[in-house]
């Protein structure tokens, strides 16, 4: 496993560096073309999907906080039937102003409204998040796909402990527990890089 950790490494950096030759990062490339960045609209507008793969991801970032450095976050699905079946949130991926990875992270259901599939299930369709898309910018349709073979044992543990936090958690009385709004992030994880 170290030997795919190392080349997903590897391609993550390429691409950053790729992109930095530019003047651009892993953001600019997401916002290409988006005159005023909005807090809860999805970049690229309308997801990207990749037919092949059926994995698919959006960007938002929420309303500024003062002090805060995460600029915002890509949501990352699996829809393992097809765009028309059920969808299936693995990971989010919070990067700096700068496009820089910060954190990983899983959420409660209600934040993104996917169809529930518990740890085993969800970690079996890791492997399958692999975007080729050309939209919005191949390199960080690449840089994704490098983040989840990188970082997939410590995915894994995220999506277990998301199960665990849920189940021990105990909402208010006649509200479901991945209903609950008091909880938003069930777990994550802060890479050193």
């Amino acid at each position: 496993m170290s030997g795919e950790r190392e080349r997903a490494l590897a391609e993550i950096a390429i691409c950053e560096a790729v992109l930095a030759k530019g003047g651009l990062n892993v953001l600019s490339e997401t916002f290409a073309g988006v005159d005023q960045i909005a807090a809860w609209d999805h970049y690229p507008a309308g997801d990207v999907f990749d037919p092949a793969s059926n994995a698919q991801w959006f960007y938002h970032c929420h309303p500024a906080e003062a002090g805060a450095a995460e600029h915002g976050h890509f949501h990352c699905f699996l829809r393992p039937e097809g765009p028309g079946g059920p969808i299936h949130h693995l990971a989010a991926i919070g990067v700096d102003g700068q496009g820089q990875l910060l954190r990983l992270f899983t959420v409660n259901q209600w934040v993104v409204g996917d169809d529930w599939a518990d740890a085993e299930t969800s970690i079996a369709l890791l492997p399958r998040f692999d975007m080729q898309m050309p939209r919005p910018s191949y390199l960080v349709n690449r840089w994704l796909t490098a983040i989840f073979a990188a970082y997939h044992d410590e995915i894994a543990h995220l999506i277990r402990e998301r199960d665990r936090v849920l189940a021990a958690h105990r909402p208010p009385e006649g509200i479901a527990t991945r209903a609950d709004r008091d909880l938003e992030v069930t777990s994550e994880f802060f890479p050193r890089r």
